[in-house]
């Protein structure tokens, strides 16, 4: 699936010019592959977090700086059955975080 990430989709909303975009694939078995790359921004970290639109939640799979702007998906990454069903619902989302939001610079949800 791929995703577009924006401040505009924080909680609550950033005003920046940073974007972000990437493809992510979820196997039957839930495991997770991919990555997200940047633009505008210095991020610091990158997350899938489980929450529905609007609201932020728990980080459940973390990235791993691959390159300069580039996050992606460790190996042996998987979600569990009910992180699974949160995604087939839309409740999980991307973030990149940097050292001015500290809370989250960009954000994309998933939509399977």
């Amino acid at each position: 699936m791929k995703v577009t990430l924006a401040g505009s989709q924080e909680v609550p909303p950033v005003t920046t010019s940073a974007s972000g975009a990437g493809s992510i694939m979820v196997g039957p078995d839930g495991s997770v592959s991919g990555s997200v790359t940047t633009s505008g921004v210095d991020g610091t970290m990158a997350h899938i977090h489980e929450a529905p639109m609007g609201q932020n939640g728990p980080v459940i799979v973390p990235f791993a700086k691959t390159a300069d702007n580039v996050w992606s998906v460790p190996a042996g990454a998987k979600l569990t059955d009910a992180q699974l069903q949160s995604l087939k619902s839309g409740n999980l989302y991307i973030n990149v975080h940097s050292a001015a939001n500290k809370g989250g610079e960009i954000r994309g949800q998933l939509k399977p």
